[in-house]
């Protein structure tokens, strides 16, 4: 039997209806559970011997908004467009639209917390995943208090998405500066930020000001030929032909 569906199967026999779904896919086994069933949970996966997940790999935000919608429409539709497509101006099916772009439109389970545990003594891992129940103020338990290295996965994920661990001994930003508006990762997030910092010689200080540049969207997904690897491939074609 294999390994990943035999713990599937424990993880399902074990907790029950506190696991909300069970999913195994490509070798890899997800379970989603409540915020109220996280702690007593995750203390079994850590201490019951049939487990043994003693070691916290990462804790992770995810914000599910606009979850399933694709810029792109197919690989055909974006072969020549090369690196710098601009927001605007841009016309066509599987264009990215500013003013279309996902917003928060009160959808359920939109932010989710998600744990991935490593057991050292089974070689196997698990990904536990909760959702926050109220998206406007989303807040699930910390688990610091049984792994110790959620600490600073915690502070990141409150950082970038704005998630709340209850029970958190220190949770404030740690990747953004001080003064720093909103969450980054959140996918309502302008990707151009809301503010800009600049050096100002008559204030003589770094001062805030409303950003000013045009929001881009720069993502290569062009795959163009590289003479780098041109040359090997003649080369190694001539030694072939050769022997």
């Amino acid at each position: 039997m294999n390994a990943t569906i035999s713990l599937a199967r424990r993880l399902q026999e074990r907790f029950g209806a506190q696991i909300q779904s069970c999913v195994e896919r490509l070798g890899e086994t997800t379970i989603e559970v409540s915020p109220g069933d996280l702690l007593l949970l995750a203390r079994a996966l850590r201490d019951d011997a049939e487990f043994g997940f003693e070691e916290l790999i990462d804790v992770c935000g995810v914000d599910y908004l606009g979850h399933g919608h694709s810029e792109w429409e197919n690989s055909e539709q974006v072969t020549g467009t090369g690196y710098s497509r601009g927001v605007e101006g841009t016309s066509g099916p599987g264009r990215f639209d500013w003013d279309g772009r996902p917003r928060d439109s009160n959808m359920p389970r939109r932010f989710a917390a998600v744990l991935h545990l490593l057991s050292l003594r089974h070689n196997r891992r698990v990904r536990v995943r909760v959702f926050c129940p109220d998206h406007g103020l989303p807040i699930v338990p910390s688990v610091t208090a049984i792994w110790p290295a959620a600490n600073w996965f915690e502070r990141e994920a409150f950082d970038l998405f704005g998630i709340v661990f209850e029970g958190h001994p220190d949770l404030r930003r740690i990747l953004t500066d001080y003064g720093f508006v909103g969450h980054a990762f959140r996918k309502d997030f302008p990707l151009i930020g809301n503010v800009e910092v600049r050096y100002d010689p008559e204030q003589r200080r770094v001062i805030y000001q409303p950003v000013s540049i045009e929001p881009r969207v720069l993502v290569p997904r062009v795959v163009r030929e590289d003479s780098r690897y041109a040359q090997g491939a003649a080369e190694t074609a001539d030694h072939w032909r050769q022997n």
